[in-house]
């Protein structure tokens, strides 16, 4: 299975493809559907610069198969990096990977046989359900409250399980920072509680952290590997803060687990040029600057989308304003379909991606929507904003009337 690059929703009845700002509709449309950087907080001129001195000293060491020093370089950097999260690994625990979505595939099939149980959060990030579905897995998702991952739950499940005999969870898949789509954090607590169960029920934690260097208030928080890094996978990447199209991303893993993933990467790393490129950047490249750069202008579009949503919906929604990531979590007051929703609006001229595409049986409790708030400045997402407001008011007088 090919893991996809971007994020794709395919329903029955509607489809979202994003291709850029006018993605699925009109060319004027809004695009808050997909969770995409800023295209103007990419750095294009230091990758350019990169790449060209990348050829440089490695010449075409580069261009083969093995790659040049970047290999070692990237690796080096980013077990260094990591440590501010608690991460203490070694070489034999690093894996390169084509983003976090590759190492969610890579994990899925190195732990999971047809039949296995994942527990993952409800809701949760839909491309991962959709490779736990492919490797056969069964999907159970569990309750989040405003905190995140109910452990309280998670530990009743797991003593029911094995008090009446039967089959544990082999993975539970969790993104503990700003989840998507929620946009909850797990609280350190709970995240140590997670890692001791795994500990005690023999089983594996699927750290997903693809937004942990976006947080924009508070300190950073343990990760769950910290906690137990003999049962616990964690996923980091490059394509929140350097750019996706680089298709890079870290799996740090217990060296059994890491091992086994080399082995299904046939021990070549991806891209061995764009390892390449992205080491020389590392060497020289202002990352924190870049970073602070990319939580300022987040942490503004938060704040306005959060005050647009306010103004334009008021009471009809509720939400948090997450502390760092790229998503607002809408969840309506009003008994409306969020798909019948998401298709209003894109004939109003916004997208966004309905609530359903986030649980594990595409059925959401409640109507809700999640919106990005990275990839478009302010005046897009006013607009857009307005716009869903006019879909929604569309959507509810017909039902108003019949009432």
């Amino acid at each position: 299975m090919n893991v996809r690059n971007a994020e794709y929703v395919f329903n029955r009845n509607i489809a979202l493809k994003p291709v850029g700002r006018g993605a699925g509709a009109g060319k004027d449309s809004v695009n808050l559907s997909f969770g995409f950087p800023a295209t103007e907080l990419l750095p294009v001129e230091a990758l350019s610069q990169a790449a060209v001195e990348a050829l440089i000293p490695e010449g075409v060491n580069a261009l083969h198969y093995t790659g040049g020093g970047g290999v070692a370089q990237v690796r080096n950097w980013q077990l260094n990096r990591l440590r501010k999260f608690g991460i203490a690994a070694e070489e034999e625990n690093y894996i390169a990977v084509y983003g976090a979505g590759q190492g969610i595939e890579l994990a899925a099939r190195v732990l999971l046989n047809p039949g296995d149980i994942v527990w993952t959060e409800a809701p949760s990030f839909f491309n991962a359900l959709d490779v736990f579905r492919h490797e056969g897995a069964l999907i159970s998702g569990l309750p989040m409250d405003e905190q995140g991952l109910d452990v309280d739950r998670v530990e009743e499940l797991l003593r029911a399980a094995e008090a009446s005999g039967g089959s544990l969870p082999k993975l539970i898949y969790v993104i503990p920072n700003f989840q998507n789509p929620t946009g909850r954090t797990l609280p350190p607590d709970r995240r140590q509680r997670l890692a001791l169960l795994a500990r005690a029920y023999n089983l594996f934690i699927l750290e997903d952290d693809a937004y942990g260097e976006l947080r924009y208030e508070g300190e950073n928080l343990p990760s769950i590997y910290s906690f137990a890094p003999e049962r616990v996978i964690y996923l980091t990447t490059f394509s929140k803060t350097l750019g996706p199209g680089l298709r890079l991303g870290t799996a740090i893993a217990p060296a059994g687990a890491a091992e086994r993933i080399r082995v299904l990467t046939l021990n070549s790393p991806p891209t061995p040029f764009t390892l390449e490129i992205v080491g020389r950047l590392l060497q020289t490249y202002d990352y924190d600057g870049q970073i602070s750069r990319l939580k300022a202008c987040y942490r503004a579009r938060r704040d306005f989308m959060a005050e647009c949503v306010q103004a334009e919906l008021g009471e009809k929604v509720t939400f948090s304003v997450p502390e760092g990531g790229f998503f607002l979590w809408l969840s309506f007051t009003e008994d409306i379909s969020a798909l019948d929703l998401a298709r209003a609006g894109r004939e109003h001229g916004v997208l966004v991606v309905p609530g359903e595409q986030f649980f594990t049986d595409h059925l959401a409790p409640a109507p809700f929507l999640r919106l990005c708030f990275s990839y478009c400045n302010e005046q897009e997402i006013a607009r857009g904003v307005q716009a869903l407001a006019a879909a929604y008011k569309q959507l509810v007088q017909p039902q108003r009337r019949i009432i």
